[in-house]
C-alpha cells in the first residue's frame, strides 16, 4: 500500500486544514486508516482513525470537537479535517494504514505509513 498526504501548510490560530491521503496498491476499502503526528525527538501520537466501513471512529482527547477523520472509499482517500487549530497542533503529520482491527492507537500496529506533511499553527 502507497500513500500519499497533502494539505499541510501554515495556518493561523483558530484556523482550519485539510489534510487529505490518497491510498494505492490495496483494496482501500478493507483497510483501517489513521493519522498520527510527531514533534522532533517524540514518538509518533495517535490522533485519529476510522474502520472501514467509516461506522466508527475514535480520536485522542485532545482534538475531540476540532478535528474530524473520514474516508471516501470510492476515491480510496482519507481526511482529516482541522479546525480551530491550536499552537501545540504544530507537527508533523502522518497518514496510516493498517490491515486489521479494531481501532488502534499505537503505531506499531499499522502496517503501511505515508509520508509526513508539515503543519504550523501560528499564535
Amino acid at each position: 500500500v502507497q500513500l500519499q498526504v497533502s494539505g499541510g501548510g501554515l495556518v493561523q490560530a483558530g484556523g482550519s486544514l485539510r489534510l487529505s491521503c490518497a491510498a494505492t496498491g490495496r483494496t482501500f476499502n478493507t483497510l483501517y486508516m489513521g493519522w498520527f503526528r510527531q514533534l522532533p525527538g517524540k514518538e509518533r501520537e495517535f490522533i485519529a482513525t476510522i474502520s472501514p466501513s467509516s461506522r466508527t471512529t475514535y480520536y485522542t482527547e485532545s482534538v475531540k470537537g476540532r478535528f474530524t477523520i473520514s474516508r471516501d472509499n470510492a476515491k480510496n482517500t482519507v481526511y482529516l479535517q482541522m479546525n480551530s487549530l491550536k499552537p501545540e497542533d504544530t507537527a508533523l503529520y502522518y497518514c496510516t494504514a493498517g490491515q486489521a482491527g479494531p481501532l488502534y492507537t499505537r503505531s506499531r500496529e499499522y502496517d503501511y505509513w505515508g509520508q509526513g506533511t508539515q503543519v504550523t499553527v501560528s499564535s
